[in-house]
């Protein structure tokens, strides 16, 4: 499990960007949903100031698909970018 400290939102233009880049390279939706979101959270979670992934497949390596769920709502909902700290 690693913990989060902060999230880091994303543009919508770099939303975009991932959401074409895996819409054109992957052809099974469920597949191309759960890469892009884990593209998405690996930009987007930090501890004390690092990245916590360094790709997409650390991320679905590390998280089941609730936990991706939980920390994307985080994110959507604008949680606030630091807080106590989330073990996932």
């Amino acid at each position: 499990m690693r913990t989060v400290d902060a999230l880091k939102p994303l543009t919508a233009g770099k939303l975009l960007e991932l959401w074409r880049y895996y819409r054109e390279r992957v052809e099974d939706p469920l597949e191309r949903t759960l890469l892009c979101n884990a593209a998405i959270l690996r930009d987007s979670c930090y501890c004390q100031g690092e990245a916590i992934y360094g790709d997409e497949l650390e991320v679905l390596r590390d998280l089941t698909p609730g936990e991706m769920e939980d920390l994307l709502l985080r994110l959507a909902e604008g949680a606030p970018s630091t807080f106590s700290g989330l073990r996932i």
